[in-house]
């Protein structure tokens, strides 16, 4: 499918506040966005509920999302029940580590965008207040766009991919700050590694302090409904 703009991308949209602001941004500068979530057999359920609706307030050209159950595979909190969520801040990389998730992820997104004919594509990967993961690093996503150039059809017939990640060096509160700017309703995002069915937070694993600690260095209030507050 072609637009009358032509500057098209694919996004990879989870239903958090970083990549709402991601595709925020893509459109921002001028890109058509095709919107990709995968369920991944997250514990978070509420997050692909959250994606939906965001695709359809940022009227996305299209919205997919894929399935890829990756609870086969455990390893992570986010897909295991019977491994609990941190409540507390750990060292190294943490239990809700999903293993290779941006590595598939990516890989999905460069999969549709080869079959589209598009060479963008935004990831909302952070290296500066995040959990430490190790597929959110500059060398992961440098080291994954050669991959994707030299593996793929289109990349060895010269249409070379570009892996953009706009947030890669913000602060969280930058990152809030932005979207605001951009006129990003924030409330529909979940962020909580354990949101319930209804979306709310619970205001104490990695992902909700940092949510929690970027909106208020920002002076920005929090629409997020919590279960309990750190």
């Amino acid at each position: 499918m072609s637009t009358s703009n032509d500057k098209r991308a694919i996004v990879l949209l989870s239903g958090g506040l970083d990549s709402a602001t991601t595709i925020a941004i893509a459109q921002h500068t001028g890109f058509n966005c095709y919107a990709l979530t995968v369920d991944y057999g997250q514990r978070h359920r509420a997050e692909l509920t959250a994606a939906k609706q965001l695709a359809s307030a940022l009227n996305v050209i299209e919205h997919r999302i894929m399935r890829v159950d990756l609870g086969q595979i455990g390893g992570s909190a986010l897909t295991d029940m019977n491994l609990p969520i941190p409540n507390t801040p750990s060292t190294g990389i943490p239990i809700t580590y999903v293993p290779a998730r941006n590595t598939i992820l990516l890989s999905l997104a460069v999969s549709w965008a080869e079959v589209l004919t598009i060479k963008d594509i935004f990831i909302g990967v952070n290296a500066v207040d995040y959990s430490g993961y190790p597929d959110c690093r500059p060398e992961f996503i440098s080291e994954f766009e050669q991959l994707a150039n030299i593996g793929t059809k289109a990349g060895v017939e010269g249409t070379k991919f570009r892996i953009h990640t706009p947030l890669l060096h913000l602060s969280k509160t930058e990152i809030i700050q932005s979207g605001i700017k951009l006129g990003l309703n924030y409330s529909i995002t979940v962020s909580c590694y354990q949101a319930d069915d209804t979306g709310r937070a619970c205001g104490v694993c990695d992902a909700c302090r940092l949510r929690i600690s970027g909106f208020a260095n920002a002076g920005i209030k929090d629409q997020t409904r919590y279960t309990s507050i750190i």
